[in-house]
């Protein structure tokens, strides 16, 4: 893969984030933008456990997909202090997978703003992410393809990303919004997937109180190099032709395909596996030629 590093600013102006960043849909980590939020001196670990630690949170792990799994159901739950103690403790699969803070622990709206950065974020909708060492998400695009600000608290965290245009390259599974769970993204096998060698994006590490721009649909995958946690805040995908595919991923795509897992359970899983492979090897070798 040609992944080159996610470009860094100090702080930025709304005016130079549009149109150095936005506009041209490419990624960038602000280091300072947020030193003045309660958030960024009082946010850990022990500080979520404090005030969110009677809370019973939905837990996600690296398993392969079963038909039998919902749409982002949880593989465990778990008490917040408990989860926590877990992270501390030993490296752990389970991650914490959009968490809303504003219904689960409203007095955590004090601690930070909604910046201005020149897009309208949606405010109903801060999401909390949390993870332990080596724990990842699998490679994949959200379904509202929205503008994201990943906004980073506590430890180190590995992000490998890429724009809708390398979908030929990445083994998309069809009906889907994630790339063949085969693939370590960390550390990607070649000679397994080779298509992967044409595909370019970017990798970064995200620190405390950095925050991360990812544009519209960018694909993400990202590793918990040690335990920590991140919010993303949102704003609605102003290109066409990305909201009408955020349209089509909420109301036909993920109807469909809860609907083939209930008629036909696991054959549509290994068939959508499948035909990432063969899909995505079908274009490779034609570009080659």
């Amino acid at each position: 893969m040609h992944l080159e590093k996610v470009p860094r600013v100090s702080r930025i102006s709304k005016e130079s984030f549009l149109s150095e960043y936005y506009r041209p849909q490419k990624p960038v980590i602000i280091e300072r933008a947020i030193e003045h939020w309660p958030a960024y001196t009082k946010w850990n670990l022990d500080y979520m456990r404090e005030v969110a630690g009677s809370k019973e949170v939905p837990l996600y792990d690296d398993r392969p997909v079963d038909h039998k799994d919902g749409f982002n159901e949880p593989h465990a739950r778990m008490k917040m202090a408990d989860y926590i103690d877990l992270l501390r403790r030993e490296p752990t699969r389970y991650r914490i997978f959009l968490w809303n803070i504003l219904k689960e622990v409203p007095e955590l709206q004090g601690d930070f703003e909604y910046p201005d950065f020149g897009l309208r974020l949606m405010k109903g909708l801060p999401m909390l992410f949390f993870g332990g060492r080596d724990s990842y998400t699998f490679m994949h695009y959200d379904i509202d393809l929205a503008n994201i600000f990943h906004f980073h608290f506590e430890g180190e965290k590995e992000v490998i990303l890429f724009s809708q245009s390398e979908n030929q390259f990445l083994y998309k599974v069809p009906h889907s919004l994630i790339a063949h769970e085969g693939i370590d993204f960390s550390a990607p096998d070649l000679n397994a997937w080779p298509a992967l060698r044409h595909a370019e994006g970017y990798k970064a590490q995200l620190s405390h109180g950095e925050v991360l721009y990812m544009p519209e649909g960018y694909w993400h995958h990202m590793r918990y190099l040690t335990p920590g946690f991140s919010m993303s805040l949102r704003a609605i995908a102003r290109n066409p032709r990305n909201l009408s595919k955020a349209f089509y991923n909420l109301l036909i795509m993920r109807n469909y395909d809860g609907a083939m897992r209930r008629l036909k359970g696991q054959k549509w899983i290994d068939w959508k596996n499948q035909q990432a492979i063969e899909q995505t090897h079908k274009k490779h070798f034609r570009t080659l030629q």
